[in-house]
Order: structure tokens, then C-alpha cells, then sequence
């Protein structure tokens, strides 16, 4: 197979009888054959126009999302964002629920999982709060040997 651009070969000269085929025409870009016809000007115009008319709907569609953002933002007052990393099996998990629709995010399924997870958990945080209880009772108790003068 011949290589057009082969830099041994001369140049192909254009044949008078046979017309040389025209390169693709790029919409934004005005090219001198398209200029002389006058077509060029009417298409760059028509594609300006066209972008230029999908701006309110991008702006409206961009307005609508941070909207949606600070209702999310103020809604969630009582919500707070914890960064964790998971195993790659727990990503995975998290996805399966998103797709399946039973969640709009990683980040709610995450949070529910950890709240069922600590409602599972009960009897350990009873017992965590109880030693909670009691160290804050000993420091108390230190405090006071500290803070009383000794006679």
C-alpha cells in the first residue's frame, strides 16, 4: 500500500480532469473556499446561534443543582460528614445498594449501615458508656484529691 506523504515520492499533481477531494468541513471554522461561496459565514453564524441559545437552559440547569444542594445542606442540620475509609468489598456493597435503587448514594447507604451497625451493637455501647461513666467518676475523684488542700 502507497503512503501518500512518502517523502521519496514527488507530490501528487492534481489532475485537471479529476477533482481533488475537499477536507471535512469543521462548523466552527471558516474556511476560504466556504468563504468565497458564502456558506462559511452562514454555518458559523447558525452554530454560534445554537450554542448561544442552549446558555439559559445550561444556566437554568446549573441553578437548579445548587439549589438542590443547599436544600440538601440546610436540610440535613443534624447530619454530619465523617470521611472513612472501606474495603474495597465494602465499596462494592455500598455500590450494589445505589444501583439497585435502594439508595441515592454511597454516602446514605453508609449511613445507614453504620446506624444498624450500632443499633446491633447495643450491649457494647451500654458497656462502653458505663466504663465512660466510671473513668469520668475517677478523674472527678482526682480532680477533687488535686484541687482540696491537704491539712
Amino acid at each position: 500500500m502507497s503512503n501518500p506523504y512518502d517523502p521519496t515520492k514527488p507530490p501528487r499533481q492534481p489532475s485537471p480532469y479529476q477533482p481533488e477531494a475537499e477536507d471535512p468541513i469543521d462548523d466552527l471554522m471558516l474556511h476560504e473556499l466556504d468563504d468565497y461561496e458564502g456558506r462559511g459565514q452562514e454555518r458559523v453564524t447558525s452554530s454560534v446561534r445554537d450554542i448561544a441559545s442552549r446558555i439559559p437552559e445550561s444556566l437554568s440547569s446549573i441553578g437548579r443543582d445548587i439549589s438542590r444542594t443547599i436544600e440538601r445542606a440546610i436540610s440535613a442540620k443534624d447530619d454530619y460528614v465523617v470521611a472513612v475509609k472501606v474495603s474495597h468489598e465494602a465499596q462494592e456493597r455500598l455500590e450494589q445498594l445505589v444501583q439497585a435503587g435502594v439508595f441515592r448514594s454511597r454516602a446514605e447507604a453508609a449511613a445507614f449501615l453504620i446506624d444498624e451497625g450500632i443499633k446491633a451493637q447495643s450491649p457494647l455501647f451500654e458497656r462502653v458508656q458505663q466504663k465512660l461513666s466510671e473513668i469520668e467518676r475517677l478523674r472527678a475523684e482526682l480532680r477533687g484529691m488535686i484541687n482540696t488542700p491537704q491539712g
